[in-house]
């Protein structure tokens, strides 16, 4: 860079991150005026338009900047992201698989934020299936969330719904009880244990994880509810 450019870029990144997203975009677009090939700028401006809500002219930064260095780890997963706002899925489950498979290749290990950031894209993705009952594609897409970031309970949970939802009582079983293990304050998996126990007839059990789950969270009124469901079917 120039003085020039240090300075226009320095007062750019000042207002991007006060969020002053109308200067920050005019000052990137000034430098990418000067020298387009700025990767780091584009996806900036990527992020920009997304933010207010310009998906596609968020999308097309980040393709811009993928173009420019196709490695750009943070830039293919803001592309992933914005893909899935778009309700471009595959799209978007390609792209931030490559990143996966980009960042992998680079080092022995992927890195933890990384990884994080993909676990969740998958979730998302999984939660969309599992709304349109796609359940072994739901499945799918929350196992691939689960190696990337296995002690995420409440991963290990919606794959436990999907399991229930499919009829494969005995799995989202084990699902729910191995999120309760990763983590025993997370209500969510014991509710849902409640539940499929309860579905199946096994109310003891079911009162059983409510009243644990009371005792995390004596104020949850969704868990009293439940608990004033098994006591006629246990008169």
């Amino acid at each position: 860079m120039t003085d020039n450019l240090d300075e226009l870029y320095e007062q750019a990144m000042d207002a991007f991150n006060k969020s002053d997203y109308l200067i920050a975009e005019n000052l990137f677009h000034r430098i990418l005026n000067i020298n387009p090939r700025f990767a780091d700028i584009q996806n900036k401006l990527g992020i920009i338009y997304n933010q207010t809500n310009r998906m596609e002219r968020a999308s097309k930064a980040f393709e811009k900047a993928l173009e420019i260095n196709p490695g750009y780890t943070e830039a293919s997963l803001n592309l992933a992201i914005t893909y899935s706002d778009l309700g471009k899925y595959d799209q978007a489950r390609e792209v931030f698989e490559r990143a996966a498979r980009i960042s992998k290749a680079g080092s022995n290990e992927i890195d933890p934020f990384i990884k994080g950031k993909l676990a969740n894209e998958h979730l998302k993705i999984g939660a969309i299936y599992t709304d349109l009952k796609l359940l072994d594609e739901a499945i799918d897409e929350y196992q691939k969330a689960i190696r990337l970031a296995p002690n995420f309970a409440d991963i290990i949970t919606q794959l436990g719904i999907a399991y229930r939802e499919k009829g494969e009582y005995d799995e989202a079983i084990k699902q729910f009880s191995h999120a309760k293990e990763v983590n025993p304050r997370f209500i969510l998996a014991r509710v849902h244990l409640g539940l499929t126990y309860y579905s199946r007839g096994f109310y003891g059990l079911a009162e059983e994880e409510w009243q644990e789950a009371l005792k995390i969270d004596p104020s949850n009124a969704a868990v009293k509810t439940y608990l004033n469901f098994v006591k006629p079917q246990q008169s």
